[in-house]
């Protein structure tokens, strides 16, 4: 299934909302990588969590970034590849507090 059809009926949402249900994790390096995109001012910005079991434990973090794209498609790639840079320069320091 394409990311298409996968964000089908998606578009339309109030400002800030999330994009319900996108369901996609991509795994990198041991970490899991789940877009989140939400609608703000009319376009998808590029959020999403990286989750890591640690110990046991689910460990996530929450990304934001300003960037902005005019599809959720777009915003679901754009946040897999902020999420890979993240986890490859930050690797396990990611969790730390």
């Amino acid at each position: 299934m394409g990311l298409g059809k996968i964000f089908a009926g998606l578009f339309g949402g109030k400002s800030g909302e999330s994009a319900p249900g996108s369901g996609i994790t991509v795994e990198h390096k041991g970490f899991t990588i789940r877009p989140t995109p939400r609608q703000a001012d009319g376009q998808w910005q590029v959020v999403g969590v990286i989750s890591r079991d640690v110990d046991g434990e689910t460990r996530e973090e929450t990304f934001i970034r300003a960037d902005k794209c005019a599809s959720a498609d777009e915003a679901v790639e754009v946040t897999l590849r902020k999420g890979r840079q993240i986890i490859d320069e930050q690797g396990m320091r990611l969790f730390s507090s």
